[in-house]
């Protein structure tokens, strides 16, 4: 029977995390129900040999294809529409086969008499603040000014992605082309240069003889070096799955000159996004801070949340509960304040958001201004040292006729 780890709530709003074994999720739901405990998520225990497995079935829907469904859904339900008709008439046009199949069975599952926001969190493909913006729109009332809260933060945070990507494209290329010359002068132009020094009996410079040194050393430990570097990368990716391991290495990130500040800004800015569509949405803190740290994929800023949420939980405020994380800068954290004691957090988070994705954005754009003519400057060092050290014997033995 499959080990589940389950984060569930009692009536006193206090959170615990345990694990059971039962036949399937949707049985261990019906188990914590009854006995009275709200559930904020169930995910499969993992093991070594079902990590592979398990990434595979619980992969995500595409966030372009979600946002042009959401952004559907919500016309089709603003114009009066049944939510079974709705999903019914949206299920034939979703491209993606795994979110079309997803939706056929909440269709089938809403026909059952199940919440919307019950059949959707049973998929496990979702977004956890989807689910509980759907939850909280099903209390209030009110599903679709909840549903059009989260398109408008969908729709800002895959344009804040798509910018990210789309300016990490030409560094990309250039690493890839300094990959392929270097294969390239490793695998074919060195190794002919050091076949024809070998039948002459002239001694060869030290520049020469290292860079041939380097590359028979390379064609004779290439597998081994491979082995090397693929092993431990996929040792690097098994710890960094453990909670103690992951959050070692955003440690490390954070530490990273300029790369480590822009990634703090980033995961802050995500955090606030998150956090202020679901205040928005009539979500009370406590339970929005613990989806919003369940949304968030770094192990640092889960941990950081954690200890707010549990600041917040026992009566403090939420902008000391941040400050003492410890992970989250000044700037956030007045910020926050500010919004906390003029009630108006959502609103303030919102800005939060938006100022340090702006930030994030400007910063990267300077980081890759650097980075660009670096690389071209080590791809003509490469080049020229090469050659340099190819052509040399030549040119003594040249110099002595």
């Amino acid at each position: 029977m499959p080990e589940y780890i389950c984060r569930v709530a009692d009536d006193r709003g206090q959170i615990l995390k345990r694990v059971d074994r039962a036949g399937s999720e949707a049985e261990l739901r019906d188990r914590f129900a009854q006995e009275g405990f709200y559930v904020y998520s169930i995910r499969p225990r993992l093991h070594l040999g079902s990590l592979w497995k398990t990434r595979r079935e619980r992969r995500k829907v595409k966030l372009s294809e979600f946002l042009v469904f959401n952004q559907q859904f919500v016309t089709l339900i603003r114009a009066g529409l049944p939510i079974v008709k709705a999903l019914d008439l949206l299920s034939g046009h979703v491209a993606q086969p795994s979110l079309r199949e997803c939706l056929n069975e909440i269709r089938e599952d809403v026909k059952g008499g199940a919440l919307l926001s019950e059949a959707v969190r049973q998929q496990q493909i979702f977004p956890e603040v989807y689910t509980t913006s759907l939850l909280a729109g099903e209390k209030s009332g009110n599903l679709e000014a909840v549903l059009e809260r989260y398109v408008n933060y969908q729709r800002i945070a895959l344009t804040v992605k798509r910018k990210l990507a789309a300016s990490l494209v030409y560094p990309a290329l250039l690493i890839s082309m300094v990959l392929i010359l270097v294969t390239f002068l490793v695998t074919y132009v060195i190794p002919n240069f050091a076949e024809l020094y070998r039948t002459m009996s002239e001694e060869l410079p030290p520049m020469t003889q290292a860079l041939i040194t380097f590359t028979d050393a390379f064609h004779r430990y290439w597998v081994i070096l491979m082995i090397v570097l693929f092993g431990g990368a996929f040792a690097v990716w098994l710890w960094s799955r453990n909670e103690q391991g992951g959050r070692f290495l955003d440690q490390v990130k954070t530490k990273l000159p300029i790369v480590g500040t822009i990634w703090t800004k980033y995961q802050v800015a995500q955090f606030s996004r998150i956090l202020g569509t679901l205040l928005a949405g009539g979500i009370p803190l406590v339970q929005a801070l613990e989806t919003a740290r369940q949304s968030v994929a770094s192990p640092l800023v889960q941990h950081s949340l954690e200890l707010a949420t549990r600041h917040v939980r026992e009566g403090g405020t939420l902008w000391q509960g941040l400050a003492q994380a410890g992970f989250f800068p000044g700037l956030a954290i007045e910020m926050v304040e500010v919004g906390e004691s003029s009630g108006a957090l959502s609103q303030m988070l919102a800005s939060v958001a938006e100022f340090f994705e702006e930030d994030v954005s400007t910063s990267l754009a300077a980081l890759l201004s650097l980075i660009e003519p670096a690389i071209l400057i080590f791809m003509g060092i490469v080049v020229a040292f090469v050659l340099i050290a190819l052509y040399l014997p030549i040119f003594s033995l040249a110099g002595r006729i």
